[in-house]
């Protein structure tokens, strides 16, 4: 049955109109002239047979019609975009749309992601960070990075590192006054917590610190934040060895100790397994395992072959 569709640039005139209230800041957003809104408009009205916007005391509002109308185009437009975002995302053109936790961004990702760039110039990557799991089926996402045991059903599931667990602080904490020479002499420093991660109360047992008030010291719920607030001088970090190894290494934070305990968890990629067969997803899955393979900065960070990797089923990562 033949469908009776209004034009396509009219509806995008009209939604774009509607959401700002202005024929001015619709054709800013559209590229056209004012004038050209307008002209759109005045033909959608027409040819539906009913105004949808009327103007009062110098202002555009929306008539009735033009209220009711305007939900279902939106969620028409979003659809026609969302479906054709997929269509360029099924071949190995176009962008590269990838999930990760900010705080691996921030710290080891960001830095890297110009070498993949140059080698692959053909790509518009795009960086998408949350530390909510991703929900593939709804979100145009290509690969995700994610942080965990690895078990996200729906998913294949790559491990790509593991760390270790150490001390930090910057190297003026380290030459001030009070001496941080052995694991006992935390106790006279703020102690810097993350939350989601192994305590200092479980380091300090490994360390065997008898009497450390463990719990003393503020809380944060984003690693990166915690890493800098130790580079400022704000405390003793007990810091995740993939995320600070780059900090270290260029001098702005310090190792402590030699007391380290493996992480409970590993970093991997994830994707739904038939994602992984398309050129762009293949092409950046394996540089980072290059990546993380030739990264010297963090000793104790264990990089795992594709063999070692583990397949597992979540429409999340």
């Amino acid at each position: 049955m033949a469908r009776r569709l209004p034009p396509l640039n009219a509806l995008r005139a009209f939604e774009s109109a509607a959401r700002h209230l202005s024929f001015t800041r619709a054709a800013e957003e559209l590229h056209v002239t004012q004038a050209a809104v307008s002209h759109q408009i005045k033909g959608l009205e027409e040819w539906l047979g009913m105004p949808l916007f009327r103007r009062m005391n110098r202002a555009l509002i929306l008539t009735e019609t033009g209220q009711s109308y305007l939900p279902p185009v939106r969620d028409a437009l979003d659809t026609l975009s969302h479906a054709t975002e997929r269509l360029f995302r099924m071949d190995g053109s176009g962008a590269l749309t990838i999930s990760t936790m900010p705080s691996f961004a921030a710290k080891w990702l960001v830095m890297r992601l110009g070498r993949f760039q140059a080698r692959h110039p053909e790509l518009e990557v795009r960086l998408h960070t949350t530390p909510q799991l991703v929900d593939f089926t709804q979100q145009d996402v290509d690969i995700g990075i994610r942080f965990g045991a690895g078990n996200w059903p729906g998913l294949r599931c790559e491990r790509l590192m593991t760390e270790d667990i150490y001390p930090v602080c910057s190297p003026s904490l380290l030459n001030g006054p009070r001496p941080l020479c052995c694991p006992e002499d935390l106790r006279h420093h703020t102690l810097l917590h993350d939350d989601y991660f192994i305590t200092w109360g479980t380091w300090g047992e490994a360390a065997g610190i008898a009497g450390l008030d463990h719990a003393r010291g503020p809380r944060f719920d984003d690693s990166a934040l915690l890493l800098q607030v130790a580079a400022e001088g704000g405390g003793v970090a007990l810091a995740r060895g993939v995320l600070v190894a780059d900090d270290v290494a260029a001098g702005r934070l310090v190792r402590l100790f030699d007391v380290h305990l493996p992480g409970n968890y590993a970093y991997y990629v994830a994707a739904p397994p038939h994602y992984f067969s398309r050129p762009k997803v293949k092409a950046f899955r394996d540089w980072l395992f290059e990546e993380a393979a030739a990264d010297p900065a963090d000793a104790h960070s264990r990089t795992l072959s594709a063999a070692e990797s583990a397949t597992t089923s979540s429409p999340d990562a």
